[in-house]
């Protein structure tokens, strides 16, 4: 397998997730401005929507869209416990997990990364990203280790990758403790390191 990401993007969590599972898989860096792969590829003619995360397969299929990358990579891997049995009411909760910050979170952040936002719609995606965290403090209150419980899954995998993303929107973990602490958690698994040194980002 290979995974086309670019550093500190949404592709980041089935990057860690990869690791999580001990998977073997391959890198290779897109430039999101160009489209072009650092081998000078045509990043289009893998993902024609042009952004990454793309998953190419051993058996030459590409997966795209992160939500669905993760749980594939997880259930290449159930030894690994990243995300629980498929029918069950806990793999629901998994996906609605993943949904919300996919559409909540994920694409709230939008705006923050356009250079042609107004400040206007920066102070409305602002609120939005604050409002949504409240929620996930409000999850984390009880003292739970990750998302689901004791276990991290690949649902912490994306929340930690959009999580990050407060530090250069100028966003910060302050108001949500919790959350803080979650992040700090989630950085400190030696999967997580080693993603992070392979995209080059700091680890907090």
């Amino acid at each position: 397998m290979k995974l086309y990401y670019a550093p500190g993007t949404c592709s980041l969590a089935p990057h860690i997730a990869l690791r999580e599972a001990g998977l073997e898989f391959g890198l290779e860096k897109v430039d999101l401005g160009t489209r072009k792969t650092e081998g000078g590829a045509d990043f289009t003619a893998v993902n024609a929507n042009g952004y990454v995360p793309a998953l190419d397969l051993d058996g030459g299929e590409v997966l795209t869209e992160g939500p669905a990358i993760v749980q594939y990579i997880a259930d290449r891997k159930p030894a690994a416990n990243l995300a629980p049995a498929n029918g069950t009411l806990a793999r629901a909760r998994l996906q609605e997990q993943l949904n919300f910050i996919s559409t909540e979170l994920h694409k709230s952040f939008s705006p923050l990364f356009k250079s042609d936002s107004t400040e206007a719609e920066k102070d409305k995606a602002r609120a939005k990203v604050r409002s949504r965290f409240d929620h996930v403090e409000r999850l984390l209150s009880d003292r739970r280790a990750y998302l689901a419980g004791d276990a991290f899954t690949v649902a912490d995998a994306y929340l930690f990758t959009v999580a990050r993303w407060t530090k250069p929107t100028g966003i910060g973990l302050d108001n949500w403790p919790h959350l803080k602490d979650y992040v700090a958690r989630v950085a400190a698994r030696p999967a997580v390191q080693a993603a992070l040194k392979a995209e080059g980002l700091q680890a907090a």
